[in-house]
Parts: C-alpha cells; structure tokens; sequence
C-alpha cells in the first residue's frame, strides 16, 4: 500500500480539483493525491453544465451560495484571464411574462442587491428589446455581469496545475471501501489500496454513497442524492441570432430549478432548456439509460417518496415535455415566440445531483458531513462551478479546522 498520503481527495470534478489547488497553495509539502473513479477529469457535473458565470442574483442573502457565488466569480475570471481560458462577460436578462410575475421579479432584485450583484437594473420593454430582439416579456432584470465560459478547460487547466506541484492522481480507480487501520483511513479501490490521514470527497452525484462507506458515518450523512437529468435542445446555426445572450424565466422560488432558459455558448452555440425530469439511473445522460438497483434505491428513499407526493403535478408537467418535443418548444416560446421546432436539434442532457431530506425537501445549500479525519460534500449546487475556487477556499479552511492542520504545521512533520 506504500506511504499513506496526508489528505486523498476523492472527485476530480471541478470542486475537488479547486480543493486541491487551494490546499497545495497552502501547503507546498503536503503528501497530496485525487482520486476518480474516471478516466480523466470532470467527467460528470462539471463537464455537462450549461457552462454560465453566475452573478449571484438568485441566491438567498447571507446563504453560502450567495457570498461563494460573487466572491468564486471574480477569483475564477482572474484565474482565467492568468491562464488565458476564454470566456465572456455577456449580460441575462430575467424575464417577466406577465403581471403575476413581477413581484417575484421585484424580490430578485433584492436578493441581487443584498448579495452585491453589481450593475443589476430592472427595465422595461423598450430596453429589453434593445438588448435580445427576439424576447417576449413585460419586464425584466438585467444582469450585465453574468458571463459564460468552457468550464471543461478550467477543470483540464487544473489538473495540469497540480499534475505539475506534485499532486498524485489516480484515475480509473473506483472507490469500493473505506475502512480504519491504526489511525489511518484505507481506500479500497478498484486499482488497489490507497493509504492516507485524512479524506476529503467531493463525489456529486456518488457523494452520498461515499460518504457512507466510511465506518461510523451514518448519523452524519442524513440526506440521500436524487439524480435529475435536464435535456437541452440546441438552435440550428441559422437560429442563433434569436438569442444573443442568456434569457432566463423567473424562478419558481419553491424549487432549486430555474426553468427553461437560452444560453449562448461560450463556442457560440445556444443551448434551450433544461427541463428536470428523474433520471432513471445516477450517471444516466439519455433518457434510454436504466439501470434497476439504482432507480429502486431512489424510489424506496422516503425523502423521494414525499417529494414526489408534493410536486407529482410539476414532474408530470416535465415528463411530458420531455417526450412531446411540441410541448418543450411551446415552453421556449413563452419566451421567445420566433422559434420553431425546425430551429432546435435534441440534446446535450446533463445530470443534477439533488440531496433531498428524509422529509422530502431539497436541500438548497452547500452541505457538508465532517468527523477528525473526514470532510464529505454532500450537496454542492449551482452555482457550484462558478463558485469553485471559492469553495474550494472554504473547504480548505473547514479541513486546516478539522484537522487541526495550520498553514505553519504539516501533517507529516
């Protein structure tokens, strides 16, 4: 098994890697190793997302994803621009359709305030048309800061990073185990042992599962990840111009989901959706992906049973639309009544991982499930990947904390 390691991070999505990069800045020398179960980085989450910059403007005030969402966005653009990633500070629009909507749009506003969005403005129709043409809508909030970037190239420019400081990866190698010997923690993988002190995992969508391999877990880990696949369609080159930005509905304030949105690329492609609909296997991008033992685990978990119980009519509403390809481009023409269904080509989907309670609710925050010698993240939502470099901080400073590890003194002296 060899030396063990001072701290294995377990995820080599954007989160975990943000996480090491901010512990090897801290601490030069410490024995450092990442751990994924695939091939290469960001295989999941971090490289099926919409690829948007966002500026904070939906996030309860005082909340973790408010202060690490403004604050991640600046870091990540400096740490852009220092390893010339590209991206694009290209503005959103928020859009009210009808009277109805415009006190919960007043509310954004807000919370965009509150959480220190700059440039944040609400406008009118005359304003609105200026900015995206093709949009309907009664009023709306821009959000000149929102921007859009590949986040599959900060993920491989990380990896690179700490590839080149001596951080050991092991790819390939699925965590089966985790065991206790003799104060360490044991990694049973499919690639062998891996020996370390302390564990830190970062497993989106297998968070959960993880962090119940470890001995003694089980009073901490009280939530149960729901995996929900989101479909995009994407506009035909012709249709492109009907989108010159973002356009976003205004959120149900009840769900984690933002609703039907369009999205430039930073590639300048235009994605147009997603819905939200169960997927019916963790990691199952198409709709055709099933795998049994993993949709029973979701549908015998009673936080999922009560969900269900409380939202049957939205899901239905969104399996419909997901098989009715009429039905999703009546959705999108709420919002922009040019398209047509000649315009959109199916896909990409994505996969969201959503801790839900016992008692069915979403868990709408970053949580965490810490012991002396562990930090598992069981939730890191969107705005998890434009927050990354700050969470990644944050985390850092919940492990120095835990174990007991400060910025003069490394484990292994």
């Amino acid at each position: 098994m060899g030396t063990p390691y001072e701290i294995v991070i377990v995820g080599a999505g954007i989160v975990g890697l943000a996480t090491a990069r901010e512990l090897r800045l801290r601490h030069p020398d410490l024995r450092l190793a990442v751990v994924d179960k695939e091939p290469s980085p960001g295989r999941h989450q971090s490289g099926h997302n919409s690829g948007v910059l966002h500026a904070g403007v939906y996030y309860k005030p005082g909340s973790l994803k408010a202060q690490l969402c403004v604050e991640g966005k600046a870091e990540l653009e400096r740490f852009a621009d220092e390893h010339k990633i590209a991206y694009q500070t290209c503005g959103k629009l928020i859009v009210a359709l009808h009277a109805g909507e415009l006190g919960r749009l007043a509310d954004l506003e807000s919370r965009g305030r509150a959480n220190g969005v700059p440039g944040l403005r609400m406008i009118g129709p005359e304003e609105m048309a200026e900015i995206e043409p093709y949009a309907a809508g009664i009023r709306a909030i821009h959000v000149p800061g929102t921007g859009i970037i590949d986040f599959g190239a900060v993920v491989r420019k990380l990896h690179e990073l700490l590839g080149a400081s001596g951080v050991d990866f092991f790819l390939g190698r699925e965590v089966f185990g985790i065991d206790k010997m003799s104060g360490l923690t044991v990694l049973r993988t499919s690639g062998g042992e891996i020996l370390t002190r302390r564990l830190i995992t970062c497993a989106g969508l297998q968070s959960d599962r993880l962090a119940r391999l470890e001995p003694g877990s089980e009073d901490r880990v009280d939530v149960q990840i729901v995996p929900f696949r989101g479909d995009y369609y994407t506009l035909k080159d012709e249709a492109r111009h009907l989108c010159r930005a973002l356009i976003y509905p205004v959120p149900d304030p009840a769900l984690p989901f933002l609703g039907v949105h369009f999205t430039k690329r930073i590639d300048g492609a235009v994605w147009a959706g997603p819905n939200a609909v169960l997927a019916l296997a963790r990691e199952g991008y198409r709709r055709s992906t099933l795998k049994p033992a993993e949709l029973a685990e979701t549908v015998r978990y009673k936080g999922f049973r009560q969900l269900a119980k409380r939202y049957w009519r939205t899901g239905a509403a969104e399996v419909w639309r997901d098989v009715v390809k009429r039905a999703f481009v009546r959705e999108l023409q709420r919002y922009v009544p040019a398209v047509q269904s000649e315009d959109l080509i199916f896909g990409p989907s994505g996969v969201r991982a959503q801790a839900v309670g016992a008692d069915g609710a979403m868990v709408d925050d970053f949580k965490l499930a810490t012991s002396e010698t562990s930090v598992h993240v069981l939730n890191a939502p969107s705005p998890a990947a434009t927050a990354s470099l700050a969470i990644g901080r944050r985390l850092a400073d919940d492990a120095e904390n835990v174990f007991e590890l400060s910025p003069q003194t490394h484990l292994s002296e």
